[in-house]
């Protein structure tokens, strides 16, 4: 289970970073280097999510989409200085409960 909680957050921030970057570089004039570095980074997280031991690709995508949201509400917080709310931290627990019973709910 650790190894599946790390390998979502490296993924989430991976897709973050390498979206942010590419942000920087389009809409904040940010040197092009910037954009290729974001596109390299967003090529890393396309693979991080293969390395996951669940055997559903639809069930990994559907789980890490929920610790997006967290890294998201995260990442806002702590590069644009946006703090979260009541309503951001209930939709993120909301969603770690999803992710609970996508991942981990028993099947037969």
């Amino acid at each position: 289970m650790l190894h599946a909680i790390i390998l979502f957050i490296l993924a989430g921030l991976a897709e973050i970073g390498g979206g942010y970057l590419i942000w920087l570089w389009l809409r904040e004039g940010k040197p092009m280097w910037y954009g290729a570095l974001g596109g390299v980074i967003l090529v890393l997280y396309g693979i991080l999510p293969t390395l996951q031991h669940f055997l559903s690709f639809g069930r990994v995508y559907a789980a890490y989409g929920a610790v997006f949201v967290i890294l998201s509400i995260l990442w806002g917080w702590a590069v644009d200085k946006k703090a979260p709310d009541t309503y951001d931290w209930a939709g993120s627990i909301i969603c770690l409960i999803g992710v609970a019973v996508i991942l981990w709910w028993p099947r037969q």
